[in-house]
This record gives C-alpha cells, sequence and structure tokens, in this order.
C-alpha cells in the first residue's frame, strides 16, 4: 500500500538529493530464480514471511526503532550518540546509493547497529519487473556490505512503503522478510512540511502498542533540519514511560 502525499514528499527529498530514480519498466512478474537470493546469514522466518510486516509478532511490551537513510548525512552523529548513551538498539534502512556516497557512515552505524536493505536508488517497486526489483535489492546489497564490511541484516523496507503481494513475494524470495511499520514520524517532512519535533513524538507516542515498530529518518529536510534526531530522545522518554521496552529486530531473526 502507499500513501500519495508521503510518495510526494519523499520524492522531492530525493530529487534534491544525492538519489537517482530507477527506470520502471512496466511491472510484470516471473518467478524469482535459483541463485538470486542475497543474504548469506540467519533467513527470516516463517511468522515474517508472506506479507508486509507493521508490527512484531508478539504481545510483549516491545518497540523496535528504525531508520532509513536514502539523502544525506545529517542527523546521523545525533541519533547514534542518543543511541549510545543509553545502550539501545536500532536498525537502519540505508539505501545502496547512500551507502556508495557515504561508506564512512554506513560502517559507523552498521558497528553498532543492524542494517536493512532499502533498495538501491528508491524508486517505485511496484512499477518495476521482477527482475528489476531483483536488481535493486542486490545492487543494494552489494553497497551496503561494501561499505559497512558487515553482513546486511535479510529485512527489506519498501520505498515510499509501496507494496503489493508481487513485491513482498519477489523480495521473500529473495531471502528477506519485508519490514514496513506501524507509523513514521513523518519528521522528513520538516518544518515547511508542517511538522514539528512535538508532532513527530505524538505521532510515535500515538503508535506505541505491543509490537509497535516507528519508523524515522536521518538526512535534512531541506532546510538542514533533522526533526527525528530532535525527537528520539523524547520519544525513547515516552516509550519507557509507558512501559515499554525498545528492541533489536535482530530478536525476532530467531524462530
Amino acid at each position: 500500500m502507499v500513501d500519495i502525499g508521503r510518495r510526494a514528499a519523499l520524492a522531492a527529498l530525493l530529487a534534491a538529493g544525492l538519489v537517482p530514480c530507477a527506470d520502471a519498466g512496466a511491472a510484470s512478474r516471473t518467478p524469482v530464480t535459483e541463485g538470486t537470493a542475497v543474504p548469506s546469514g540467519p533467513r527470516p522466518p516463517a511468522s515474517l514471511l508472506g506479507e508486509e510486516i507493521r508490527r512484531l509478532p508478539t504481545s510483549r511490551k516491545v518497540v523496535a526503532l528504525t531508520f532509513n537513510a536514502a539523502w544525506d548525512e545529517a542527523g546521523i552523529d545525533t541519533v547514534l550518540a542518543e543511541l549510545r548513551r543509553r545502550a539501545l538498539p536500532a536498525t537502519f534502512f540505508p539505501t545502496g546509493a547512500f551507502a556508495a556516497a557515504h561508506p564512512r557512515a554506513v560502517r559507523t552505524i552498521g558497528a553498532a547497529h543492524g542494517l536493512g536493505n532499502h533498495s538501491y536508488s528508491h524508486p517505485y517497486f511496484e512499477e518495476l519487473t521482477t527482475a528489476q526489483r531483483v536488481e535493486e535489492v542486490r545492487r543494494a546489497d552489494a553497497a551496503i556490505r561494501k561499505a559497512s564490511g558487515t553482513e546486511p541484516l535479510p529485512f527489506f523496507r519498501f520505498p515510499y512503503s509501496a507494496t503489493t503481494r508481487d513485491c513482498v513475494t519477489d523480495v521473500n524470495d529473495l531471502g528477506y522478510a519485508a519490514i514496513e511499520f506501524t507509523a513514521d514520524t513523518n519528521g522528513y517532512l520538516g518544518p515547511q512540511g508542517g511538522m514539528s519535533v512535538e508532532a513527530a513524538v505524538e505521532r510515535a507516542v500515538d503508535a506505541l502498542s505491543p509490537g509497535a515498530i516507528i519508523q524515522m529518518h536521518v538526512g535534512s529536510s531541506g532546510d538542514g533540519t533533522v526533526l527525528d534526531a530532535e525527537a528520539l530522545p523524547l520519544v525513547i522518554d515516552a516509550a519507557e514511560a509507558g512501559g515499554y521496552t525498545v528492541v533489536d529486530l535482530r530478536a525476532f531473526l530467531v524462530p
């Protein structure tokens, strides 16, 4: 599923930044062939396959913090410092183009946190053929591996959160779980998009429930502002005050 307003806002940020859009052909699907799978580490359990995951399969009061990285490095140091200060995990989903352009940042992130796959060039996956989707995932995996020097997680997040059943099947066939989110703080919109730190925190707090996955972004909103970096301490405070524990997505690789 896809939010049209979200697509437009993210597309504008990407157009102003580093990430080129992939050429989209007529969407069609042929089975992913043997030998195209990418992850060489643990595979996702069956509970994470067959659909886009917007909530972790648990009844415990836990929440996962995730960050997408697709344009610039703004806010990364602030986010990492806050997570380090609190000894908390997060999962980052860089694009391959981001990893190629900012290898030092990706290596720093990967030294402390899990790295998922957010495609190479942030295209609309529902507009791609299966072969094009495979190329996006494989190319991103190679770039993230090269930049980080670590084994990426078998977690894929669709650009623009735009998914179809065929898209999910294709990434599952490649060995990835489709990890989306319960709520996005929308901090990436920045003040010019009508967002504030308080509004970003409120969106995260409103989504708190067992197994919630919160999506945030690193990278500036165009005016140098990184609302999610500023909101992160308040989001964590609110979650902990509500009795929630921040968990690592990697814990859910165990069946």
